[in-house]
């Protein structure tokens, strides 16, 4: 019998939890996908897993009865409306970790990461906000976007209505929610309170590197044949079978060739401060939901509406 994931790291994207996936990869009583993101659930996402549910089964088959928690960490679950649903049909009682942060700081954040994905193609971060609406009704989409829901991002972070959402579909007591604050304020901490909510030991670990920060590609050119090479190698390894499962870490070195780590310019105060506003109602959503205030989340020059 197949072994399938028990819990689902759902999202959002651009919330630590590439770090955190990374990380539980390494407890000897954990398994991860070794494709971080397959998608297969949210099929209402034009970026889905494309091979079928037996290729997606294949990707849990290295996890052996030291695995207390089999899991992978697909970021589009929590704003799929099909995800969680569908998973709950296959894998009833399924855990689910969400990782959250302010959503002013994820909107600007995953615009950097679709300009990367080359999904985007407006570097200006305002102007790409702006045309959310008029991308919504198919305009305005770049050549090779994968889906224009990905460039909505006043929708994706709408992370109350996410989680509201998600409430409806799941008891409270299967899901497990991290503040991306927290988990840079005191990552063990953070650690050893997902470990507990799966169910297996504390492993020891000390060290937490960050994953996926900030960066671009110095020649896009090339990010486009690196991306295109590191789709290729997963479906040979995970798919066909043509290369060993083993990582000989070509893509991982030709990406870091190809990139260049820069913090991004901070917003200006004047947008901040209408993000916030537009924010605000679900941040309040959110506050409630998680039964905690997130002040800092304001700046000082703003009200609280």
């Amino acid at each position: 019998m197949p072994r399938l994931p028990n819990f689902f790291i759902i999202g959002a994207p651009k919330c630590g939890t590439t770090s955190l996936a990374a990380w539980l990869a390494e407890h000897p009583n954990i398994y991860m996908s070794p494709v971080k993101e397959p998608f297969y659930f949210s099929k209402d996402i034009g970026n889905c897993w494309p091979y079928g549910w037996e290729a997606y089964v294949r990707l849990f088959h290295g996890a052996g009865p030291q695995h207390k928690a089999v899991g992978e960490a697909s970021t589009t679950y929590l704003f799929s409306k099909v995800a969680v649903p569908s998973i709950e049909e296959v894998v009833p009682g399924a855990r689910y970790i969400v990782m959250v942060r302010n959503p002013v700081d994820m909107a600007y954040s995953l615009h950097e990461q679709q300009l990367r994905s080359f999904n985007e193609n407006i570097e200006d971060f305002w102007q790409a906000w702006q045309l959310a609406p008029k991308r919504r009704a198919g305009e305005r989409v770049p050549p090779g976007c994968k889906d224009p829901v990905l460039l909505d991002y006043p929708a994706w972070c709408q992370l109350g209505e996410q989680l509201e959402r998600l409430f409806t579909i799941v008891p409270q007591e299967r899901v497990l929610v991290l503040v991306l604050d927290d988990v840079k304020e005191d990552p063990r901490r953070e650690y050893l309170r997902v470990l507990a909510f799966l169910g297996v030991p504390d492993d020891g670990r000390q060290e937490f590197p960050v994953f996926n920060p900030a960066r671009e590609w110095r020649s896009p050119r090339i990010g486009r044949a690196i991306r295109a090479l590191a789709r290729f190698v997963a479906k040979s390894k995970h798919v066909q079978g043509w290369l060993p499962k083993r990582s000989l870490g070509l893509v991982r070195r030709l990406e870091a060739w190809n990139t260049r780590h820069r913090p991004r310019p901070p917003l200006p105060e004047e947008l901040r401060l209408e993000l916030e506003a537009y924010f605000a109602e679900d941040v309040r959503k959110l506050e409630e939901l998680v039964g905690r205030e997130f002040p800092h989340w304001r700046s000082k020059s703003g009200t609280r509406v």
